[in-house]
């Protein structure tokens, strides 16, 4: 294992570079707020409070030769990892960031389940605290953007300027659907993180396909209010990607049924499905970096 872990590639974190990545996904109005540097230096305190504990209880012995299954296990990321590491996104130490998912890394997992296991998770207790009013939506818009930034680092994305004209996202209802209301705050999120939005709430199938035809969008998101617009959204699925313009496009879908079953994504079509507003917002980035990898491979 140690063999493995050294053998994995570290990402360039330099203070100037993550500096610069503090106002590149967040919606400028956001961070200009005055009372962002109160809040941060409040939730800071909960950092050096708590987290730096937790960093020096992360490493754990290992039985001698155990089943691969206990490895798995041990290694992957707990409850107390994506708690950590939710309390230090709300802080404003970006670089604490970086360096707490490469402890984690060092471990021997790969990014995508650490994308999985960890950052995604993460994301999604953010929107579970505001929901619960332990934070509100400034921290929660901060701590997403910063786990965006996380994984443009990590998966070298950040350093690809021709794309950043091209966070864009289109946001539909699922022919059928009449319930808004989660449309409408993935939206908001988005905005928030920084991503160009287009929402549509009315529409046939040709429609938004359509508009994926004639506009470029890095990711495309469907919402269903039930199980029975599940057809309608797989018939949708196809049709976008058929003719969108942008053929590496990533799709997520959102709705009850798929918070309740994950595996309904995969069943219409979609790549990935979100629970909530803020774990959307890193779905969406984890499927524009898709195409940024492809589009770098092109150069």
């Amino acid at each position: 294992m140690g063999q493995a872990s050294s053998a994995l590639a570290r990402p360039a974190i330099h203070r100037h570079g993550l500096k610069r990545l503090e106002t590149h996904f967040v919606a400028p109005e956001i961070y200009r707020r005055e009372d962002v540097a109160e809040r941060q230096a409040k939730l800071a305190r909960i950092v050096s409070n708590e987290i730096v504990p937790r960093l020096l209880r992360l490493h754990t012995a290992v039985a001698t030769a155990p089943s691969v299954n206990v490895v798995l296990e041990t290694l992957a990321p707990t409850s107390a990892d994506i708690t950590g590491l939710a309390d230090i996104v709300l802080g404003s130490d970006l670089e604490a960031a970086a360096a707490y998912v490469l402890v984690l890394r060092d471990r021997g997992l790969s990014m995508e389940t650490l994308f999985l296991e960890l950052l995604e998770p993460t994301a999604r207790l953010l929107g579970e605290m505001w929901d619960s009013d332990e934070c509100d939506f400034i921290d929660v818009t901060l701590g997403v953007a910063r786990l965006q930034k996380l994984l443009a680092i990590f998966n070298n994305t950040y350093t690809l300027s021709a794309l950043d004209e091209r966070r864009q996202v289109l946001m539909a209802m699922t022919p059928g659907n009449e319930h808004s209301f989660g449309v409408t705050m993935v939206e908001r999120f988005l905005l928030a993180a920084g991503w160009q939005v287009r929402t549509e709430l009315e529409g046939t199938s040709e429609d938004i396909a359509d508009i994926a035809k004639n506009a470029w969008f890095a990711v495309v998101g469907l919402t269903a209010g039930s199980e029975r617009q599940l057809d309608s959204m797989r018939t949708t699925i196809a049709q976008v990607r058929r003719e969108s313009c942008n053929q590496a496009v990533g799709i997520m879908v959102g709705g009850p049924m798929f918070t309740a079953n994950p595996a309904l994504a995969d069943n219409v079509g979609a790549d990935a499905t979100a629970p909530n507003a803020p774990s959307a917002v890193i779905v969406a980035q984890k499927l524009f970096d898709i195409t940024a990898a492809a589009f770098r491979d092109s150069e």
